[in-house]
């Protein structure tokens, strides 16, 4: 009984606090709508096609599968793929690497021409450099699979908050 009670509590003080789910309503609330109305073009390289693929998925998902929806918006991203050593041993030989992969990107409303968001996101990965070349290749691969699924994440939610602070200020 005490459980219940204490979940009730702190559900009304989270009320309270002003937290909202960031998709009340489910497919049919403006941040769902609005992430399924995003456009996501080409970008170019690999990287660009594994955070396409990404973004693509995570704004599919967030919209509640719906099918083709007219576009509102226009997501133009560029990326920053590097590839660095780190740790040297007395040979000259990399022994770790550093993957890094950064993400600028703006949100464009395509009604208006107006850019709503203009930001960055990013990740990196250590990787170790083993003696053999495939085995490195393999795990330098996986981590830009890896890396390119984050900073779709990171994108997907900042372009959500984004379309939420929107929302609420047209509703004032």
């Amino acid at each position: 009984m005490r459980g219940v009670i204490a979940s009730i509590a702190f559900g009304l003080s989270l009320a309270g606090c002003g937290l909202q789910p960031m998709y009340a309503g489910g497919s049919s609330s403006v941040v769902a709508q609005g992430l399924a109305a995003v456009d996501v073009p080409a970008i170019p390289g690999r990287d660009g096609w594994l955070v396409r693929n990404a973004l693509k998925d995570r704004l599919h998902v967030a919209s509640g599968g719906q099918g083709a929806v007219t576009p509102a918006y226009r997501l133009d991203v560029r990326l920053d793929d590097a590839l660095e050593g780190l740790g040297v041993l007395n040979d000259d030989t990399i022994s770790r690497e550093r993957r890094i992969l950064r993400s600028r990107y703006q949100l464009v409303d395509l009604a208006t021409g107006e850019i709503l968001l203009d930001a960055t996101a990013g990740s990196d990965a250590g990787i170790d450099v083993v003696s053999s070349e495939y085995a490195t290749i393999a795990a330098e691969q996986t981590a830009l699979e890896n890396l390119a699924k984050d900073v779709a994440d990171r994108m997907a939610t900042r372009i959500a908050l984004t379309l939420r602070e929107r929302e609420r200020a047209q509703a004032q």
